[in-house]
């Protein structure tokens, strides 16, 4: 990874203003979370125009011109529509025009999966890639939903992948358990919503119980599959990026993982929310501003989410455009 960039929205959302729409308090979000804030996209952050931001800052970071980028990737599960696609506008909203462009859906595990098949595209000659993830949750959630509502934020998040004389980024460690696909799901479907056999608009639900069991059980195991894939220990870590699910669920993962203490950990979710595929880039992008890990740092990343789908992999962190 060359650089990194983010694009967080304007907006930010208390969890006083979330619970006006639900019967709890915003004590109770906060222990349950590990959220205080979110941020919400207006009406003009569109997942294009977020995602062009975080890119332009991306680029920017790395030193690379739009014009060389071979492939753009977008990692979304709110996609403003199912044609024409979020990469081919972000490409030409940047002047990426050169190359191909195409989305690809593993939800909160979309960056990691991203970034997988952009270090195989570099090393097929593919040139510079940039990947995005990028969210707008707000669209898909239902505001008086207590299992979901609080939990999800909007932003986006960039990288450039490109040649390096040395590897930066780890063979993944990855996977996906269509089992148990209905722990979190749209639900009901756009096309049961179409024909009239569910009068609900189409939201995302989720087992949230159910689904911190098997983060937290499944992961870490994950997790030390893609440190062994790298040739590493946890101890020759400098930071840990796990997608930002829930303060409970990082806390669990660093303690299963046995991670030391000189290890960042990535707490965006605390303002930032769960922001699904966005939230390993912009969480990585935080630790990096703040100072608390810098460019080189090797970084175990862990996405995690709907499908089910699952990916981590040791990397070197990138040089950091300037926080938003």
């Amino acid at each position: 990874m060359l650089g990194v960039g983010a694009y967080r929205p304007r907006r930010t959302v208390t969890n006083e203003e979330v619970c006006a729409h639900l019967e709890v308090d915003a004590e109770w979000v906060f222990a349950r979370s590990g959220i205080h804030s979110r941020r919400f996209a207006d009406p003009d952050e569109t997942v294009v125009a977020m995602s062009a931001a975080a890119a332009r800052d991306a680029l920017a970071a790395a030193g690379v011109d739009a014009a060389d980028v071979g492939v753009t990737l977008v990692a979304t599960m709110s996609a403003d529509g199912a044609a024409p696609q979020v990469a081919t506008r972000v490409a030409h909203e940047i002047g990426a025009v050169h190359g191909a462009a195409m989305d690809l859906g593993a939800a909160c595990a979309g960056f990691c999966y991203a970034l997988e098949v952009a270090g195989a595209m570099v090393a097929s000659g593919h040139g510079a890639v940039l990947v995005v993830g990028v969210e707008r949750m707000t669209d898909i959630i239902e505001p008086t939903d207590r299992s979901t509502s609080f939990l999800f934020g909007d932003g986006a998040g960039a990288v450039v992948v490109g040649p390096s004389g040395s590897a930066g980024i780890g063979p993944a460690a990855w996977g996906a358990d269509g089992a148990q696909a209905e722990l979190i799901i749209q639900s009901p479907s756009w096309v049961e919503h179409a024909r009239g056999l569910d009068d609900r608009m189409p939201a995302l639900r989720m087992q949230g119980p159910a689904v911190f069991r098997w983060a937290t059980t499944r992961m870490p195991p994950l997790a030390h599959q893609a440190l062994s894939r790298a040739g590493m220990k946890p101890e020759q870590l400098d930071a840990f990026v796990p997608h930002q699910a829930n303060a409970r669920i990082t806390d669990g993962l660093v303690r299963a993982i046995g991670l030391p203490e000189h290890v960042a950990v990535a707490r965006d979710v605390e303002t930032a929310g769960n922001t699904s595929a966005a939230s390993v880039p912009l969480a990585m992008h935080a630790l990096l501003a703040s100072g608390a890990a810098r460019p080189g740092d090797h970084a175990l990343l862990l996405g995690f989410g709907a499908g089910l789908t699952f990916a981590s992999q040791v990397v070197r962190l990138p040089r950091c455009a300037p926080r938003p």
